[in-house]
């Protein structure tokens, strides 16, 4: 059953590769293609175009559905193009020419276009908490070990004294610039797009304010062309916001890798974390976090992907918009998996002692050396250039390291004022 059916039947290698996958991809929004057809017929009921009885059948009819979506019961045969067109089918066999109402005054455009937005909102929201519960892991962490010393880097260059409680609340504080993306994306998809129909509205007296309150949207989107061309717009949103807080998943991911390693060992995981080599017995490795990194790297290139496929394309439909479901559906699942097994492996993290007094830290201090200078009277330039020279003369003595106490030092790390914007950034 197809929705645009004229009578003739099409090429059936045309049809494969038009169609490609569409089904499968559909079972992921049929629960949410529903939620929309609720709130239409009611809607529909509301303004005359179907009586209360007809309301009624199709309610019964989309409660039923629904249910067997829940149960993973529903599935979408190969002689259905789309979610759509098995939903309406569905509706019409059971309840007769009732069920052929409920794409009045609807698009196929708008129907994917609204359960999409629905389905965006729902996994934003979702991948909000998942980061929320990995930053309350991460102070708590910070708590734990705030007073627990590490060499700092630049360059892959011992630097200055860092603090493992400096470390995991410097990732914390990095997730909210991650939630306001987030946030951004969701404000972005919480607009109605249903009415729009193909793009350019209906002739129908159709009530959009009321499905937009129905379906719990904070706004609609007015213009029906600007709710088209929300098609791409969301997903490249959604791919930029979903890609930074990969970047953030995957640089901590490597810190993890290189902080494990013989060379540093920083830190360890309980055996049953890690895996083995295959003729290396002495081997733990970090395979989770090196797929964590890998993931969210492939997630990061989401955006690129989103761009390229909808850029320059003009105002109206497009089929190519029809592959834009996929990589974002599924995107959001691996985020939210990424998300999981991340908090579920930090929280097993062991924290090693490091001992600061290995040569390889001599120079951790030198900006401890200088400073003091600086506070016996020296000025900055002066006490630089005499600790530069007992550097390069191979007589420098590291100083007792001093205290940092300054706003988000290691000896003022201001977890709390990190937890109060955290909580900020959430609205």
């Amino acid at each position: 059953m197809k929705l645009w059916d004229k009578g003739f039947t099409i090429d059936q290698q045309i049809e494969k590769f038009t169609v490609g996958n569409d089904r499968e991809i559909d079972l992921h929004i049929a629960s949410y293609d529903v939620q929309a057809s609720l709130a239409h017929a009611k809607m529909l009921a509301a303004i005359g175009i179907i009586t209360s009885e007809e309301l009624e059948l199709l309610e019964k009819g989309l409660h039923e559905i629904a249910t067997s979506i829940e149960k993973g019961t529903f599935i979408i045969e190969p002689q259905f193009e789309d979610v759509h067109s098995k939903i309406e089918y569905e509706l019409t066999s059971t309840y007769g020419d009732v069920g052929k109402k409920i794409h009045t005054a609807r698009s196929r455009n708008d129907q994917v276009l609204v359960a999409l937005h629905l389905f965006y909102k729902d996994h934003l929201q979702l991948a909000h908490k998942k980061t929320k519960t990995l930053f309350d892991t991460l102070l708590s962490l910070a708590e734990t070990h705030k007073n627990t010393t590490m060499p700092g880097y630049t360059h892959l260059q011992v630097a200055m004294p860092s603090s493992f409680g400096l470390w995991f609340s410097a990732y914390a504080e990095v997730l909210i610039d991650d939630v306001y993306m987030l946030q951004a994306a969701l404000k972005t998809v919480d607009q109605n797009p249903l009415g729009s129909a193909a793009g350019y509205g209906s002739s129908f007296p159709i009530d959009r304010d009321f499905t937009t309150t129905a379906l719990g949207f904070q706004t609609l989107k007015y213009n029906v062309v600007a709710a088209q061309l929300g098609r791409g717009k969301n997903e490249r949103t959604i791919a930029s916001a979903l890609g930074g807080l990969c970047n953030t998943l995957s640089r901590f991911a490597m810190d993890i890798c290189l902080y494990m390693s013989q060379n540093f060992g920083f830190i360890s995981f309980p055996d049953q974390l890690t895996t083995g080599s295959s003729i290396m017995p002495h081997k733990k490795n970090p395979d989770v976090f090196e797929l964590i990194r890998g993931k969210c790297n492939k997630i990061q290139s989401l955006h690129t992907e989103m761009l390229l496929i909808t850029n320059n394309l003009p105002s109206g439909y497009h089929r190519d918009f029809q592959v834009l479901k996929e990589h974002s559906i599924t995107a959001f699942y691996e985020v939210e998996e990424i998300l999981d097994i991340f908090n579920y492996a930090i929280q097993q993290i062991i924290i090693k002692d490091i001992d600061l007094q290995d040569e390889k830290y001599h120079y951790l201090f030198t900006v401890d050396s200088i400073n003091t200078l600086v506070m016996d009277g020296l000025s900055f330039r002066e006490a630089y250039q005499e600790i530069g020279t007992h550097v390069q003369a191979g007589t420098y003595s590291p100083a007792s390291a001093k205290a940092h106490t300054h706003i988000g030092s290691i000896g003022n790390l201001c977890l709390e004022e990190i937890r109060k914007k955290f909580e900020e950034a959430c609205g």
